[in-house]
């Protein structure tokens, strides 16, 4: 992993990202030579620049199709990702054309634009499959990792390191006991030192890269810092299980979470500056969003109103910032009556008091578009945890720890942990969306920001995670 910005970005990821930035650049470059031939390399400046702007777009689209987010849909192979592809060389072609951007020197008409698209498409679609064909045998390549400790905490990891499309990123060799009398891990995971054998002796003898401490209670002898301190002395790096969550999955674990771990860990810095920034990006992206999302807004107002009467905008009551209550704007989904006895409901799959309009613009997010209106009036942020109703919030609050920490920044119309987990309708997806909000909340910055928007992007238009 690569720390970019506090935010957590896989090698891999990195590395596609730049292979396929050189292949967008190669292919512009040969799609010039075979139309123009030598006398291409009489405008390098000029050649240079149709180089830079052809792989800024096309590596934007198929960011905006999710092909280089850390974990793919779901169920989704190699005939998913062609598809997602196609799309994106689709949608940056059309913007090189609506631009006006010519590839290479002179004035050689959209002919080698076009052979520059087909070349690339050709090129990084054979690579992507190599990719897949061949990802398993990277595994040997994979940094060696040892858990410390067996207990529930520690037995985690094995289960979210196969959790997602990308695999595990880490090869953990297996769990060395610490004083548990009982183990929560496969007996065939155990490990076992010799007689007399320090724990540098036995990382060396197993070549571990990493200790992972998984340890829960470290007190009176429970945690042997002498030995861990020996084997960061001689280079393994030393990384403690709440750490380990947080760079690998982009989420902060509630069951190996410990309030000192907030307290002295880094991040959750707020100051002037960065509240300046962020407010700049929120008005900003919101006023964009406003210019283009008009006409789709004037659209579904007129639908609701000839559709389902009025109301068009439904406001419910929300909390904020420091637990401050607001009332938040959106297009009307559901029947009138949907809460007349007015008890508070999670939204439910096949949810019979959405009305058909409402089931196809909570499809497609076009009901939470009137937030933009609660940004302007600084109760809510373009990007951070969604907000909750009070009544929620009550019972969330005492069934799950740290719950308050996400009231710490201002709501979001998006979130890190809306384009990384489904739709939450009940406690337990709370507590998986709050582990999201806490990683969001800790190393929030404009960079992730961007991540988050490019990443909604990809949710509206594949449409996951939509009740």
């Amino acid at each position: 992993m690569v720390r970019l910005f506090n935010h957590y970005i896989p090698r891999g990821t990195l590395l596609v990202l730049l292979l396929e930035a050189l292949i967008l650049a190669a292919s512009v470059y040969i799609a010039v030579r075979f139309w123009l031939g030598p006398d291409s390399a009489k405008s390098p400046l000029l050649l240079s620049r149709s180089l830079a702007e052809f792989s800024a777009v096309m590596l934007g689209s198929m960011m905006l199709m999710g092909l280089y987010t850390a974990e793919p849909a779901e169920g989704e192979g190699w005939r998913g990702t062609l598809f997602r592809l196609m799309v994106a060389f689709m949608l940056g072609f059309a913007v090189l054309l609506a631009f006006n951007v010519t590839v290479g020197p002179g004035s050689a008409g959209n002919y080698p634009l076009g052979v520059s698209v087909a070349i690339a498409l050709v090129a990084i679609s054979t690579e992507r499959l190599l990719f897949v064909r061949w990802r398993s045998l990277t595994g040997p390549l994979l940094p060696r990792a040892l858990v410390l400790g067996t207990g529930n905490r520690a037995a985690q990891i094995d289960t979210i390191q196969h959790h997602g499309g990308l695999g595990p990123k880490v090869d953990v060799v297996g769990y060395l006991p610490v004083i548990e009398d009982h183990h929560d891990v496969p007996d065939h995971r155990l490990l076992q030192r010799e007689d007399g054998e320090s724990l540098w002796e036995f990382a060396d003898r197993q070549d571990i890269d990493e200790i992972i401490v998984g340890v829960r209670e470290r007190r009176g002898g429970g945690l042997p810092i002498d030995e861990l301190l020996q084997c960061k002395l001689h280079g393994i790096r030393i990384t403690d299980i709440s750490s380990f969550f947080e760079r690998e999955r982009g989420q902060v674990r509630l069951e190996s979470l410990n309030s000192s771990w907030l307290v002295f860990g880094d991040g959750f810095r707020q100051n002037f500056w960065r509240n300046l920034v962020k407010r700049t990006f929120d008005i900003t992206a919101s006023a964009l969003v406003l210019i283009l999302a008009l006409p789709i807004m004037l659209i579904t107002a007129l639908l609701i109103r000839f559709t389902m009467g009025s109301p068009v905008f439904y406001w419910q009551e929300r909390v904020g910032r420091d637990g401050r209550t607001f009332h938040i704007c959106k297009f009307r989904s559901m029947r009138n009556d949907a809460e007349i006895d007015g008890q508070a409901r999670w939204a439910s799959a096949d949810d019979d008091r959405i009305t058909p309009v409402g089931r196809v613009i909570r499809k497609l997010r076009i009901d939470e578009l009137p937030q933009i209106f609660n940004v302007f009036r600084g109760e809510m942020s373009f990007v951070g945890p969604r907000p909750e109703r009070p009544q929620f919030v009550d019972e969330l609050t005492q069934q799950i720890p740290f719950y308050q920490v996400r009231h710490s920044v201002r709501p979001g119309i998006t979130g890190w942990a809306q384009v990384r987990y489904p739709y939450g309708a009940s406690v337990d997806d709370a507590r998986e969306k709050l582990q999201y909000d806490i990683y969001y909340v800790k190393n929030r910055s404009l960079f992730l920001d961007l991540t988050i928007m490019m990443q909604t992007v990809e949710v509206v238009l594949w449409g996951r995670g939509s009740r």
